[in-house]
């Protein structure tokens, strides 16, 4: 379900004043990494994730295969920071970062 532009400024401007959830280093995407990348999407459905891998090209492919892995979609990357969102199946309005 791509987002429309008008949801991903509304992401954005949330998005905004959040904190990175996760840190991706130079190890990529472990098991360990993508558990918690789904349960902060289940709780949170949209988070940052800061990647602190130094080339470029690198860390587009490892966001490009963070979002298939995990079905999300891509907000917007700014630097090494990531925003991505991905409805939950069962939202919790209390974790919510949009609800």
């Amino acid at each position: 379900m791509p987002l429309s532009a008008a949801l991903k400024k509304q992401y954005r401007t949330v998005g905004h004043n959040l904190n990175p959830i996760v840190t991706i280093a130079g190890n990529g995407l472990s098991e360990t990494v993508l558990a918690e990348l789904e349960r902060a999407l289940e709780d949170h459905e949209l988070i940052k994730v800061k990647l602190a891998i130094t080339d470029r090209l690198a860390r587009q492919e490892t966001i490009q295969t963070l979002c298939n892995s995990c079905r999300a979609e891509l907000v917007q990357e700014i630097g090494k920071v990531a925003l991505i969102y991905r409805e939950a199946r069962q939202p919790k309005v209390h974790k919510s970062n949009i609800r």
